[in-house]
């Protein structure tokens, strides 16, 4: 019988069940038997929100082979501003910017770029606002900085919907129509939604 369980994942921790420096999910998972569930994709350090954990190999396949298609949404917060102009940008395919992989390491030399062509994204704008006003979003070393330097900027709230699942693409989309991520929670993966009830931390078993 496989388990499968919900995870707040916390900004400030990464995933994985081991690092030599940077602190993991596992401070949070005191509760469960980690020896065989494992992740379900990954979360950035700073990105919080849901977060899958399950001994079911296959499932954890399905959940996030790009050929599945399986939607990712997440909340955000954004510096800049929204257009319709940019969302046809993002339904049609944004370009997002890369480095292209060597087989063999190459670290005196900087790996070359490559332009490559996000699947559509969907997104729904929530709310506009400046970026004193949302202060409590912005978390790690680079807030003191922006709330210093940039403190008027207009930042916007909203929803956005991913099916591939490269690293960053959220970021990286946001960054395409000229915007900069500040704020990032994953809600929904499939047709699995983060609980509101379920505080940062916090784990909870699910049957899908």
């Amino acid at each position: 019988m496989h388990h499968y369980y919900i995870f707040h994942k916390p900004a400030g921790c990464i995933t994985a069940l081991r690092d030599a420096s940077e602190p993991t999910i596992l401070l949070y998972l005191d509760s469960l038997d980690m020896t065989k569930l494992r992740p379900v994709g990954r979360l950035d350090r700073d990105t919080e929100g849901l977060l899958i954990l399950t001994d079911d190999g296959m499932y954890n396949q399905h959940m996030t082979h790009p050929d599945a298609g399986i939607e990712k949404e997440y909340f955000f917060w954004a510096l800049g501003s929204f257009s319709e102009e940019k969302r046809k940008i993002l339904l049609q395919g944004a370009k997002l910017a890369g480095k292209v992989p060597q087989a063999v390491p190459t670290p005196l030399q900087a790996l070359p770029q490559q332009t490559l062509t996000a699947r559509p994204a969907q997104v729904t704008v929530v709310q506009t606002a400046h970026l004193t006003d949302i202060h409590e979003f912005i978390k790690g070393k680079r807030r003191e900085h922006i709330l210093k330097n940039r403190p008027d900027t207009p930042v916007f709230s909203g929803y956005i919907t991913v099916t591939e699942g490269r690293k960053h693409e959220v970021k990286r989309l946001l960054k395409s129509i000229g915007c900069c991520c500040v704020y990032l929670k994953r809600v929904r993966m499939g047709d699995v939604v983060l609980p509101d009830d379920l505080k940062a931390g916090e784990v909870r078993e699910f049957v899908p």
